[in-house]
């Protein structure tokens, strides 16, 4: 793969990470702390949305994002990875391959986490926990092993 199409599958890879961030946040804000009727101010209506109709797309952004960052993934294990073993990061590889578990661990998450979202009187609380702290996780871990392979 050349320089200039890893360069863009990264930066679009960031994007939809940026996107399923947001989705899955809205939907654990919304669930954990839904807003009181009657108030219009700006976090009332952000805590007001339908949380279920996330769902969906959250999967859909998930799956997206495995898959661009699996494209990417032989480029990070044959070039950057050697670099960062070389400079004695141990730490920031390990950090890597706790990503990739947890990215795996959600990946398998997600039927379970659809279910829940779509069965009448399920309670999602628990799933979307689970996946929103991957997601979180994985999205720290990865702009942070990015910078560090910049170096």
């Amino acid at each position: 793969m050349t320089p200039i199409i890893s360069l863009l599958l990264l930066l679009f890879h960031g994007l939809v990470s940026v996107a399923l961030l947001g989705a899955i946040t809205h939907q654990l804000v919304s669930l954990l702390a839904p807003a009181p009727a009657g108030n219009n101010r700006f976090l009332s209506r952000y805590r007001r949305t339908h949380a279920s109709a996330y769902s969906r797309a959250v999967v859909a952004l998930y799956v997206f994002n495995f898959v661009l960052g699996s494209v990417l993934y032989p480029e990070y294990r044959l070039d950057a990875r050697y670099a960062l073993e070389e400079m004695q990061m141990h730490t920031v590889v390990s950090a890597f391959e706790l990503k990739e578990h947890w990215s795996a661990i959600g990946l398998c998450l997600l039927p379970i986490y659809l279910r829940q979202w779509n069965s009448a009187g399920s309670n999602a609380r628990l799933s979307t926990i689970l996946l929103t702290t991957i997601v979180w996780f994985d999205f720290l871990v990865g702009h942070i092993i990015n910078n560090y392979r910049g170096l």
